[in-house]
This record gives structure tokens, sequence and C-alpha cells, in this order.
């Protein structure tokens, strides 16, 4: 035999009570179960628990080191217990993100904030990274949702589409296409383009909007920050693929730029939480997913296209 947690919650029991009766009653036991229960403890530890012949009923020394540990064992096998019952409802977890995009956190810290409020039983982590593969990060379970617009086809991972936006053009406001209606491909024969220091297939301005035109910008730098990224832009060191989010009215009027769609048609690009398929009807997961639809599409309620220039109403 082993030591067990009812024998820990008789001994608790024993010590509230005072009584067998009482305990057994408590413990839904009869009294001459529980008085075989503490027989066959005793006998395993080689040593007496309790000084029977007392009122009230006293503990020997092995029995109130066991009591010790019940402190200290129960209270925790209880809260567990309650965690269990709560992750079996969905109601708590974990929920470890994963960021490609640095400019998301212009809407994804309002979306943690509430959720934290809503889920306050699910703990959160977020981290950052240009080179998160969700199919690797996730079935590794490094992480259980990546924000990308980058598919990776897997049977394992489902993609979920948060919400399309624009991709659009940083220039300065001293740039020779800054009045422009919008900038073609063959217009960034002569510019710097600076990225994200990702591979250029998982860039949309080259696969996309560069790469079927045979167009190559005169060179390519790598910023890491969204901050560093518009002030470059603001003197005129070259230009770069924003998400409309991030050039909004205020920015523009900051860093005294102007944004413009890519061709005449525009490039509208998608958002996607990529998760693991086992995921996908986590109560906690799809909560998260729609707050954050709900967020941005608030944060973008105000953001137009006008002529051609992009502006925040």
């Amino acid at each position: 035999m082993d030591l067990e947690i009812r024998h820990l919650k008789t001994l608790v029991g024993l010590k509230n009570t005072g009584s067998l009766v009482a305990t057994a009653q408590l413990l839904n036991l009869s009294q001459s179960a529980l008085s075989h229960q503490l027989k066959v403890l005793e006998d395993y530890l080689g040593t007496p628990v309790l000084v029977r012949k007392t009122r009230p009923m006293r503990f020997t020394p092995a029995g109130k080191k066991l009591l010790e540990l019940a402190d200290k064992i129960l209270p925790l096998v209880k809260q567990t217990e309650q965690q269990l019952a709560r992750i079996k409802t969905g109601n708590s977890g974990s929920l470890r993100i994963g960021v490609e995009c640095h400019s998301c956190f212009d809407w994804l810290m309002p979306t943690l904030n509430q959720y934290r409020i809503d889920w306050p039983d699910v703990e959160l982590d977020l981290s950052t990274g240009f080179d998160l593969n969700p199919s690797d990060s996730l079935l590794r379970a490094n992480t259980d949702l990546i924000l990308t617009s980058d598919i990776r086809n897997s049977n394992e991972v489902t993609y979920i589409p948060l919400f399309k936006y624009q991709l659009l053009l940083a220039v300065s406001q001293h740039h020779p296409l800054a009045n422009e209606s919008c900038i073609l491909a063959q217009d960034m024969y002569d510019d710097v383009l600076i990225t994200y220091p990702v591979e250029r297939q998982r860039l949309d301005i080259f696969t996309q909007f560069l790469g079927p035109a045979g167009v190559e910008p005169s060179m390519v730098r790598h910023s890491q920050v969204k901050p560093m990224t518009l002030q470059l832009v603001a003197s005129n060191r070259g230009v770069a693929a924003l998400p409309c989010w991030v050039l909004n009215k205020k920015v523009l009027k900051q860093y005294h730029i102007s944004a413009l769609p890519l061709g005449e048609q525009g490039y509208w690009g998608t958002l996607y939480a990529a998760i693991r398929t086992e995921d996908k009807s986590q109560p906690y997961f799809t909560a998260f997913i729609t707050l954050a639809k709900r967020i941005i599409s608030h944060h973008l309620e105000g953001i137009i296209a006008i002529d051609g220039h992009h502006e925040s109403s």
C-alpha cells in the first residue's frame, strides 16, 4: 500500500471533529470501515497515528507529521481539482500568443487587456519573433495561437481569418511620388525599401506586388521596430509597406509622411489566427478570436481611403 490522499483527509476529519463517529459520517464511511482504514495505515507506517484512549482524541508524533503534510497537500489538491473542472468546461487554461506582425500591437494590447478581464482564469503569455513557423511552434506546444498573414498548409494547424487590411506604402512628404494617387510597381525601381528582417517570400510587397511585375528596388534595408521604420521614412531614407491601421491620420501628421495604395486597385491582405486544429472549438480560444475581431473592427472603423491617400477620420 501507499500513503493516499484519503488517508490525509481522514486525519484532517479526525482533527476537526475529534470523534471517529463524526468523522465516519463526514466521509460517508461506516465506523468499522474508518477503523479498518486507520489500522491499515498504522500497519503500513509501523507506528500509531492516534492515542485512542484519551478525550479529546490526541495525535501521536507520526499523526502530527501527517497533519502537517495534509495542511500543505490538500489545499493544492482542491485548487487543482477546481482548475481541472474549469479546464473541462473551457473556462481555464493557457493561451500563449505568438506575434509575427509587430505593428499588431496597436490593436492587440487593447484586446489582451479586455481578455484578461473577461477570462481571468486563462494564463496569458506573449512572444514575438519574425521567424515564427506556425506548424513548428504550435505542434511543439511552444505557442497556442499565432497571429500571421503567412499560411503554411498543414492538417494539424487551422488558420482562422481575423480581418482584411489594406497594405499601403509609406513615403516621406518630400518623396517625388508623395502626391500621386497610387504607387505602381515600376515607380519603385529607384527606391530603398524598408522591411522587417524576414524572408522575401513571406512579404506581400515582394510576392504580390513587386515580384509579379519583375521590379527590384534599388536597395532593401531592415528595421525591426515600427517607430524606427517610420523615422527612416520621414527622413526620406526609404519607403515601407505597412498595414493601414499603422498609417492613421495621427501617425501621418506626426511623422510628416504620406501613405499610398499599392496599384490602382490597392492591395488587401488577411491576418489570421493560427491554432492547433484540435483546439479550434476550445471556448477560451474562440473567445479571444471573437474579441480580437471586434476590437480591430472598432479600431479600423474610421480608417478610409480618399483619393488614394489613407487617412483616419
